[in-house]
């Protein structure tokens, strides 16, 4: 299946480097993945001999000898731990000898080092952070989730054409609908900055913008994309793991807290395992760092040996996409 290898940075996140590892490891045999495992090379050679892996075949190892925390700063791949597996694992995409990277490790270093060392598609000012929400439809892309704290106004617009494409190939949708997350759905509602974006976007011939949308639209799927600043889209993001966790949870209590209960658990069990994998992280794997040139999917920090296995397919099936490609298209032609 591969076409060339995913650089994952195995020291990334909270349960690496087992969990990056297992999930590599995985991946490598449900998918015919290759993968370069980016970190500190004895204690990646150590698990892998704990698996029953050894180096080589799909399986390779990157040697780094230092490892960017989820405290640290996101400068400090630029000035200070050059030689850590987050940068490295981004530059081997920049050398061309990974068609993609994947992290689970501090998501701000992680969108430095590839800004540093992959650099901007053509004609994007900003990065972006995109995933698909799960809707009663197909689902719902929504960007940008915390790469842009601060947006000026043509950022978001941008925003709006990067997420077109995204959304075309992973909804596959050929016209998407794009919407502008504000406080309603009138055009005099939200402070000045939100009614000029809203204007500019109106004025962009390259996305089927519909308007404002409110945040109970996110999840209707009335529009295909929903375009909002990183402050935003970050407390979105976090909101609704927190919801979709505290349902489930309420769920499963309700469904045991009888003899009746536990019986009529059983007949809805298939569909509650169904919901449970449309609001799983990890069965989506990560996130897209849309706008750097090359493919960058940055997974939740407390990510599993499935998120990480899922991940790694994502960011396989994005580099056969073309986007960035599409992306800088887009770009050239608002130009």
């Amino acid at each position: 299946m591969s076409k060339g290898p995913i650089a994952l940075d195995a020291m990334g996140g909270d349960f690496a480097p087992k969990e990056t590892i297992m999930g590599a490891v995985s991946a490598s045999h449900d998918f015919g993945i290759d993968v370069i495992l980016v970190g500190e090379g004895q204690t990646i050679k150590s698990h892998l001999d704990e698996l029953g892996e050894k180096e080589g075949g799909r399986l390779s190892i990157h040697h780094a000898p230092e490892v960017v925390s989820m405290s640290d700063a996101p400068s400090v791949v630029i000035r200070g731990k050059r030689r850590s597996s987050i940068r490295l694992a981004a530059s081997l995409v920049k050398k061309g000898e990974a068609i993609a990277v994947v992290s689970a490790g501090n998501t701000g270093a992680m969108m430095a080092a590839a800004r540093c060392e992959m650099g901007l598609a053509k004609g994007v000012q900003r990065p972006a952070i995109a995933q698909v929400f799960p809707n009663r439809k197909t689902g719902t892309v929504v960007l940008d989730l915390g790469a842009n704290v601060d947006c000026k106004i043509d950022y978001l617009v941008q925003f709006g054409v990067m997420g077109s494409v995204y959304a075309g190939i992973v909804l596959q949708k050929s016209n998407p609908k794009v919407g502008l997350l504000s406080i309603g759905t009138e055009d005099t509602k939200g402070n000045d900055f939100s009614r000029r974006v809203l204007q500019a976007m109106r004025d962009e011939p390259s996305i089927d913008f519909v308007g404002n949308i409110e945040g109970r639209d996110v999840f209707k799927g009335d529009v295909d994309v929903v375009v909002c600043d990183g402050f935003v889209g970050n407390i979105v993001l976090k909101i609704t793991e927190g919801v979709a966790e505290t349902v489930l949870g309420m769920m499963k209590d309700a469904l045991s807290s009888s003899l009746m209960s536990k019986a009529g658990a059983a007949l809805v069990k298939p569909s509650l395992q169904r919901l449970k994998k449309q609001m799983d992280y990890s069965e989506y794997g990560g996130a897209i760092l849309l706008g750097v040139n090359g493919v960058c999917v940055i997974c939740h920090g407390g990510s599993n040996t499935k998120a990480i296995r899922n991940a790694l397919k994502r960011a396989h099936d994005f580099s056969e996409s073309e986007m960035t490609e599409q992306i800088a298209e887009k770009m050239e032609l608002r130009r």
